[in-house]
């Protein structure tokens, strides 16, 4: 019985907590706001080129066994970023919903961001997991990832906000 109360009492500070924190988040909502919007509309991108994912075409990770090199006759620009497709098709298709066809974190590495640090993910070392695009930095860290896929997913998620909170700040 003393066991079940203490359970209750935790359950109980657990949702107080939460309760507090989310009166916090929303108080403070417009500036967070204001202050990330400029970081959401930025991905990684090729330093020389300036076109997200080394001009891969971001809609053939979703249709091809490989995906493509993009062509910068069909160029896209989404988000203040260059992005390149293989065919006009494609370029039409992620014109329609780009969000669904953009790697997930900007194009950081996925395990980095669940490890709690930022890396650039490579194009080339990739997973479609739930519909969604996730790059990686190295081939160990795509392994580790094909282990415990939803485990890592979550922990980046868990990151995330604090990784994009301090690129914002520079």
């Amino acid at each position: 019985m003393r066991q079940l109360s203490k359970q209750r009492l935790t359950i109980f500070q657990l949702g107080a907590l939460c309760l507090l924190l989310g009166a916090v988040f929303c108080l403070t909502l417009p500036a967070r706001a204001e202050t990330n919007r400029h970081f959401l509309e930025m991905y990684v991108t090729d330093p020389l080129s300036g076109s997200a994912i080394e001009g891969m075409d971001p809609v053939s990770y979703f249709t091809e066994p490989e995906p493509l090199m993009g062509k910068a006759e069909y160029e896209y620009h989404w988000k203040g970023v260059s992005w390149f497709f293989a065919t006009e098709a494609n370029r039409e298709v992620f014109r329609a919903a780009p969000e669904a066809y953009v790697p997930q974190f900007g194009g950081y590495g996925l395990a980095g961001i669940a490890r709690g640090y930022l890396s650039n993910g490579n194009p080339r070392i990739y997973a479609v997991y739930n519909r969604r695009l996730y790059l990686f930095y190295s081939a160990g860290n795509r392994e580790a990832f094909m282990l415990e896929k939803a485990a890592m997913v979550n922990f980046a998620f868990d990151n995330w906000l604090e990784l994009r909170d301090q690129l914002a700040r520079q």
